[in-house]
Formats: structure tokens, C-alpha cells, sequence
């Protein structure tokens, strides 16, 4: 792919922004203050910090890293005694340097917000320094056509050119060394007008952490500095740092689904960055506002509990959490209606189907069958809905409204089940919702009624609050909810 000069964002994306995540956003905003003024929002961002920076080096490929030590280091903090032998491929003294570095970056992303100062050359600079700073070497192309080690250039524009050879042979130009400073003053200048603009955060961090890596102005770590440069943006939005996981076994966050998103914005397509951001940004507000209950929970005394009761009635102009519950209630009930005329369509297409292909309803059984937050059955499928949350990485509230509907198809011996469960977010709610699905299947020849491993077969929960208009709120639902069935067929076919 020939060398092409960057372009500004398309006007049709101007003005475009994630409606979900922005209604979610809305809601996060009215509750960070009292977690910031307790602590624990502080806890959250230092936890998520430290999963960035361990993270951007697997990306990289800079070291591997067995998961379970991930955990410790998230946990516990970057400590090199709780990175035990053969727990990754590069010398632990080098890999916790490595990770530190990736931390302090963060942490200068997120000073320089603080300090309200416009991005420059200099500062990008700076950044690639900080990162480098325990990296001294990089793999390059030698004159002579050689791949080689050689000494890296930290801080300052590449002097050779950096493109890579893909797989299929063909060769991905980045902007020429001469052209690097030009490139970069461009893309600075654009991404200051579209702060004047007001363009969307999501749209925004894609915009720039892609046309930086087009440019590829550094000798090595692009890939690096990019992610902070989209964490710059959500952090002057007052959002969260960018996540993407290095090994991330249900891809929603992870580095294959980025790479592919990357590769789309190459090809012209800025959407599905877009659409990756959104949802990192979004498993990540899910989470935060299930930290309510961590508020709680550590001070259990008499005086806390009332103290936590005051705080809430002096959040001005924030609306009775009860009308809050009651009105994203409401949204779930639509939804739950919503989601039971899709199943009831695909359970008749899918016997219409098979019969017109021959198969006989001996073979192949299908039904459909619900349970409201009114009825008696709506605790059904507790632990699962609890474990499918643990893959998407939230925390649900069961004890308040509770949903269920579930499409089952009987293949011969083998019982697939696809469910879909509405249910609250966080131990404290606020009127946050999630639809969630997963699938499950088992063996009906068995003696003992066992089910399967299950599997979410969303790529992110669909999120709502209170806030939502509901005419908006059914056409977004229903993109959704076509896009997951499809997931769920193909779970069930997968399994024939």
C-alpha cells in the first residue's frame, strides 16, 4: 500500500457519537463525586492504570505474561517477587522496568490533562521517551536488506523508514522520514480544531491514535504512544484510559479485534475503531459504577451507613434514586417485550426452515419461553447470568429486577439453550441496566442433567439508564439484538 498523507476527520463523523455509551457517561457523572471523595475511585484508577501498562507490552509483543501473574500485578501492584520463574519469556528485572515504564506514561497523560496543556510535538516526544526508556534496541531492515537488532532512537522522528512487510507479501508504506514533521503538525492542528468542534471522545481517540500510527513518525513504539494519545482524549473528557487486552480469550478488548479495526481505518473505515473505543470505554464505566457497593461495604458501622444516606440527599438536582430504578425499569420492560417478539420469530423461521429442508420435527425440536420480573420463575439461571457478567467484566445486581427469555433447540440428543437476561449494574444501583446473553448446551442421552461450559454470545452487554429516550433506545436495542441472535445460531450450529 503506497504512502498517502493523512486527512482530516470525514464530515459525516462530525458529529456522530455512541448514544449508549454517552447515556452511561451521564450517569457515571453524577456518581463519581461522592466515590472520588471516599477513595475508592482513586483504588479503581490505580488498578486500572497498572492493567494498561502490563497489558501494552503483551500487545507489543515486548514480553509474555501468564495471566494468573497479570492478576497479582493488577491486585498488588508491578513487584517483581510476584513474578514467579517461567512466568514470562524475558528477564523479570527487565519486564517489571519495561511495565513501569508503561505505568509512568499513563500517569503523564494524565498530568498533562490535569494541567490543561495542548498536545505538541514536544510532549509526544517526551511520551515516546518515557516509554522507551527501558528499551534500547529494535529490530529493523539493514541497508542491506537484513533484519537485524539495532540501537533505538528514543524521543525523537524516525530517520529510515519503518514499513512492514505483511503477510502476503505486499508492503504497508508509513510516511517517509522527510515527511514526519509536516504529518505531525497537521495532525495537531486538525485535533485542535476538533476540540473547538466538540467532536465526540470516541470518534476523536480513534481519529487521532489512527492517523498517528499512519504517519509512524517513531523508529519503534508507535503502537504505544498511540494508546496513550486516544487516553489523553478520554481523560480530558474526564472518561477512562483506553484498554485493550494483549490476551484476551473472548476477544471483545483484545488485540485481534483491534488490529482488524485498525486494518478497516486503513482501508477508509473509521467505524469500527470508533466502535472498539466505544465498547472499551463502556466495560469499563459498567464496572466503575459496580464499585458503589465496595463504598459501602468496607465501613460497616452505623455512622458510615448514614453518612452514605446524607450524601445522596445532598446530590443536587439529581432525581429520587427510586424514580431513577423505576424509569430504567420501565426501558427493561420494553426491552423484554422487544426481545420477545424477535425469539418468537426466529423459534418460527428456524421450523419453517427445517421443514422446507426435510427434517422432521422428531429430530429437531423447537421452543420458546420467558419469565417477566413479575413472574414466580425470573430467579432461574442465577449463577450463570452471575459467570456470564464475569466474562464481560461487571458486576450485576440480582436482587432487584430480574428477566429471562430463552430460545432452546433439541438436535437428536444434543439441548442447546440461548438466554438472554435483563438485570441491574453494580451491588448499588442507580438506575443502570444490562440485557446479557450467553449459551449453553448439553448431552440429553446422559443420565444426569449436566450443562456445558456456557458461552456469552455478546460481543458487550447492551447498557441503558433512565435517561435513555425509549424510541431512541428500541432502534440501538435492535441492532443489538439481531447481531446477537446471529451469535447464537452460530453458537448452536457450531455444536451439531
Amino acid at each position: 500500500m503506497g504512502w498517502q498523507p493523512i486527512q482530516d476527520l470525514p464530515e459525516a463523523l462530525l458529529r456522530y457519537k455512541t448514544e449508549d455509551l454517552h447515556s452511561l457517561v451521564s450517569v457515571w457523572l453524577e456518581q463519581r463525586g461522592r466515590l472520588k471523595q471516599r477513595g475508592v475511585l482513586q483504588q479503581f484508577l490505580e488498578k486500572l492504570i497498572r492493567q494498561i501498562a502490563i497489558e501494552t507490552g503483551i500487545i507489543e509483543r515486548l514480553y509474555t505474561m501468564d495471566r494468573g501473574v497479570t492478576h497479582a500485578l493488577i491486585e498488588y501492584g508491578i513487584d517483581a517477587s510476584l513474578i514467579p520463574h517461567g512466568a514470562t519469556n524475558r528477564p523479570v528485572a527487565e519486564v517489571v522496568a519495561v511495565i513501569q515504564d508503561q505505568e509512568n506514561a499513563v500517569k503523564l497523560v494524565f498530568d498533562f490533562v490535569g494541567n490543561n496543556r495542548s498536545l505538541s510535538n514536544s510532549f509526544i516526544k517526551q511520551l515516546h521517551q518515557l516509554l522507551t526508556k527501558n528499551q534500547h534496541t529494535t529490530e529493523a531492515v539493514d541497508q542491506f536488506g537484513t533484519m537485524g537488532e539495532v540501537a533505538l532512537i528514543k524521543g525523537d522522528w524516525k530517520r529510515f523508514p519503518n514499513n512492514p512487510t505483511r503477510r502476503d507479501g505486499s508492503v504497508h508504506e508509513y510516511s517517509p522520514p522527510e515527511q514526519v514533521t509536516s504529518q505531525m503538525d497537521q495532525m495537531i492542528v486538525w485535533h485542535l480544531e476538533h476540540i473547538e468542534a466538540d467532536v465526540s471522545p470516541e470518534v476523536e481517540a480513534a481519529w487521532l491514535h489512527h492517523r498517528f500510527t499512519q504517519i509512524h513518525p517513531f523508529q519503534d513504539g508507535n503502537g504505544r504512544v498511540a494508546r496513550n494519545l486516544a487516553t489523553l482524549v478520554f481523560q480530558r473528557a474526564r472518561w477512562f484510559p483506553l484498554v485493550v487486552l494483549g490476551d484476551d480469550p473472548n476477544d471483545r478488548m483484545g488485540r485481534d479485534r483491534y488490529i482488524s479495526a485498525l486494518e478497516a481505518a486503513d482501508a477508509g473505515n473509521l467505524m469500527p475503531l470508533i466502535k472498539f473505543f466505544a465498547v472499551s470505554q463502556k466495560m469499563v464505566f459498567l464496572k466503575a459504577l459496580g464499585l458503589s457497593e465496595t463504598v459501602l461495604s468496607e465501613s460497616r458501622s452505623l455512622e458510615a451507613v448514614l453518612d452514605s444516606a446524607l450524601e445522596r440527599l445532598k446530590l443536587a438536582g439529581i432525581p429520587n434514586l427510586g424514580q431513577q430504578r423505576s424509569r430504567a425499569h420501565e426501558h427493561a420492560d420494553t426491552l423484554f417485550e422487544q426481545t420477545g417478539q424477535f425469539l418468537r420469530q426466529t423459534e418460527v423461521s428456524l421450523r419453517q426452515r427445517i421443514t422446507q429442508a426435510g427434517y422432521g420435527s422428531q429430530n429437531i425440536t423447537i421452543w420458546f419461553n420467558q419469565a417477566s420480573r413479575k413472574d414466580d420463575q425470573n430467579y432461574f439461571y442465577r449463577q450463570q447470568v452471575i459467570a456470564t457478567a464475569e466474562k464481560l467484566s461487571y458486576a450485576p445486581y440480582l436482587s432487584g429486577y430480574r428477566a429471562w427469555l430463552r430460545l432452546r433447540i433439541r438436535v437428536n440428543g444434543t439441548m442447546t439453550d440461548l438466554i438472554f437476561s435483563l438485570h441491574e449494574v453494580g451491588h448499588d444501583p442507580v438506575g443502570v441496566m444490562v440485557v446479557s446473553a450467553f449459551g449453553t448446551r448439553k448431552d440429553s442421552a446422559e443420565e444426569v442433567t449436566v450443562w456445558g461450559e456456557l458461552e456469552a454470545i455478546c460481543d458487550a452487554p447492551f447498557s441503558f439508564t433512565y435517561k435513555d429516550s425509549q424510541e431512541l433506545l428500541a432502534s440501538q436495542f435492535e441492532n443489538w439484538l439481531r447481531k446477537t441472535i446471529e451469535l447464537g445460531l452460530i453458537y448452536w450450529s457450531k455444536g451439531l
